[in-house]
């Protein structure tokens, strides 16, 4: 896999935040992004670890997922720009139950908490950067649960197709189920329903 620079990763981010970062200030913040490189299956984060870093996915796909009664649930599935984070990990400094792991052989660039932090608090537009990072990761999350909360099997998988085709193109269909919340079965049947309208 080609590595990109930790410069065009900077400007990558600042593009998908809608943030505008002067040269000077990019090569600051282009300075604390660490590529990481991950097997198909390989675990990024593991449950009981803190989450302490945000990642950029620059090649790839990711998938965060929680055990309950003994299954396996999709929580979020990222890929080419999205930037990963276990939250509740991340703020309260605490284990995580939330664990993520590559789908594909992924390259994450990886942003410590303490070195962003540190640059947010004396920079102003790394500050902005920063702020939109969670704004986005919480519209997001927003927008699933009123999702799955509302809109029936179908219209969930339609949403899916309109907004990420790329995971119904490259993820298992047995994550794709989990993470629309239907059996593998509804997801067949929806999927055949879809094709043929």
């Amino acid at each position: 896999m080609n590595m990109n620079s930790n410069i065009d990763i900077a400007k990558r981010i600042a593009s998908s935040l809608n943030c505008t970062l002067s040269k000077e200030v990019l090569k600051t913040f282009a300075e604390i992004l660490v590529p990481e490189k991950y097997k198909k299956g390989e675990r990024i984060l593991d449950e009981g670890q803190i989450c302490d870093s945000l990642y950029f996915i620059d090649k790839g796909m990711t998938r965060q997922f929680y055990f309950k009664y003994d299954k396996d649930l999709t929580e979020h599935i990222g890929y080419e720009d999205a930037i990963i984070v276990c939250l509740e990990s991340y703020f309260n400094e605490e284990p995580t139950r939330l664990m993520i792991e590559a789908l594909e052989p992924t390259i994450a660039w990886k942003i410590n908490k303490d070195e962003i932090v540190r640059l947010a608090s004396i920079n102003s537009e790394i500050g902005t950067l920063y702020r939109r990072i969670f704004e986005k990761s919480l519209i997001t999350s927003q927008q699933k649960a009123d999702t799955l909360r509302f809109e029936p099997a179908n219209e969930r998988y339609n949403k899916l197709m309109q907004q990420h085709p790329e995971i119904l193109k490259r993820a298992p269909l047995i994550y794709i189920a989990s993470l629309l919340q239907m059996t593998p079965e509804t997801l067949s049947r929806v999927r055949s329903a879809s094709l043929a309208s």
